[in-house]
């Protein structure tokens, strides 16, 4: 079964949401690639707000991308600053990249 990292944008966006766009998303690379396990890349704690650093978050992020087959990257996601470096780290390091639209990396 092929592990899949959900890239999305996340900055100015309500829980629900975000919530709603990563069910959005999983249902398509579902669509695509059939069983799957998804990584859980939603951080429930995440609040700039409070003082949350979205770098210290965007790494945990790549932490639990580097155990991907794919990283699946949901709508929006080129107009996202991590959403691009996490692209960016999955092309430069072999790691399977599509979107809605298809595979990006072939």
């Amino acid at each position: 079964m092929k592990k899949v990292f959900i890239s999305q944008a996340m900055n100015g966006k309500t829980q629900e949401t975000i919530l709603a766009e990563r069910a959005e998303a999983i249902g398509k690379a579902k669509e695509i690639f059939g069983e799957i396990e998804v990584i859980d890349s939603y951080f429930e704690d995440y609040n700039p707000e409070k003082g949350c650093v979205p770098l210290k978050y965007l790494a945990k992020s790549l932490e639990l991308m580097a155990d991907a087959d794919i990283v699946f990257f949901a709508k929006g996601w080129r107009e996202a600053r991590g959403c691009r470096i996490e692209f960016e780290c999955a092309k430069a390091y072999g790691i399977h990249q599509c979107s809605c639209d298809g595979w990006i990396d072939k």
